[in-house]
């Protein structure tokens, strides 16, 4: 148990901050190469952003745990829309741009709907590729309305910028976020096996909050700060990448069978509860106060409790509640 602590929370903390390191290397380099600011918005810092549920992912698909890297991907769409988007509008109501409901909005939900369609009878390679096209014709949705994030965060216009150093900053990421994802990887197993937790479990809980801990992070300082104006299109850009990208790496190098059946049915219908109901609020009043911000985390810990009680009656766990 000692050791799969030792490798999972290192894992969690060099996965952020290599993640962070990774994204601001990229975006600089890219700006260096006159990469225009859309693209820069769009697919470098997007990917960049979903770099850990994405590596972390790919680990546990190649290893062959199927399982850790779906419920990496349900546990991450749902934490972004109720704990980290409810601890947003606890601190501070949070509206919602009328672009992003007719597009992130959209394009976010769609896909959490296609990728918990996909993945009955578990993700296959063919469906992965599928995936992989429609995050391609997302993003050039995207690019062609010449509305993406911001780049302010890493690239200044008024900063000087050295390939050499952007370099050396990208690939000390890459590096560590990829070493960081196998910590947590094997940490998690680890858990998984001296606990009795099926790695679908462990996915969902444990490693989709590690991964998430970069955008809670940044979303409650945004908060904070009363930078509100991109937390919801962030978030909604953040599960896009989870459904489409890391659910189509999972398709491609996992292309098994989903061996805990909660993933696919409660797991995956609490994912979509949360996502499609995020939406309806988003359309019917744009605005998160802090009430539906309390509920959001309610809902949050509704998920974590009824994934424990489904997971304690499939196996010799007990059952608290």
């Amino acid at each position: 148990m000692i050791l799969g602590f030792a490798l999972a929370i290192p894992g969690i903390v060099v996965l952020s901050f290599a993640a962070d390191l990774f994204v601001e290397g990229a975006a600089k380099l890219a700006a260096i190469l006159k990469v225009t600011p859309i693209v820069i918005g769009a697919v470098i810092i997007g990917f960049g952003t979903s770099a850990p549920e994405m590596l972390v992912s790919a680990v546990a698909a190649y290893n062959g745990d199927v399982d850790l890297g779906i419920g990496n991907v349900i546990g991450s769409n749902t934490a972004n829309l109720s704990l980290i988007l409810g601890s947003a509008a606890i601190m501070v109501p949070i509206a919602v741009a009328r672009d992003v409901l007719k597009r992130e909005a959209i394009m976010a939900t769609g896909a959490a709907v296609l990728f918990a369609l996909a993945l009955q009878g578990g993700i296959q390679t063919w469906e992965g590729i599928g995936l992989f096209v429609l995050l391609i014709v997302s993003l050039a949705w995207v690019i062609k309305s010449g509305d993406a994030p911001p780049i302010d965060e890493f690239v200044d216009d008024e900063e000087e910028l050295s390939a050499g150093p952007e370099i050396i900053r990208t690939l000390v990421g890459m590096v560590g976020t990829v070493g960081g994802a196998w910590l947590l990887v094997e940490g998690a197993t680890r858990l998984a096996d001296e606990f009795g937790f099926n790695d679908g479990f462990v996915g969902v809980t444990l490693v989709a909050v590690g991964t998430s801990l970069p955008e809670l992070v940044t979303t409650v300082a945004a908060a904070r700060q009363g930078s509100t104006d991109l937390i919801v299109g962030n978030l909604l850009g953040s599960n896009l990448f989870n459904s489409l990208a890391v659910g189509g790496v999972v398709g491609v190098l996992g292309n098994g069978m989903v061996n805990d059946p909660s993933l696919a049915t409660l797991d995956t219908g609490f994912m979509l509860v949360v996502c499609i109901g995020a939406f309806a609020a988003m359309w019917s009043r744009a605005l998160f106060t802090r009430i539906e911000g309390g509920i959001l985390l309610a809902v949050f810990v509704a998920f974590i409790v009824v994934a424990y009680i489904s997971e304690a009656s499939e196996s010799a766990l007990p059952v608290l509640f």
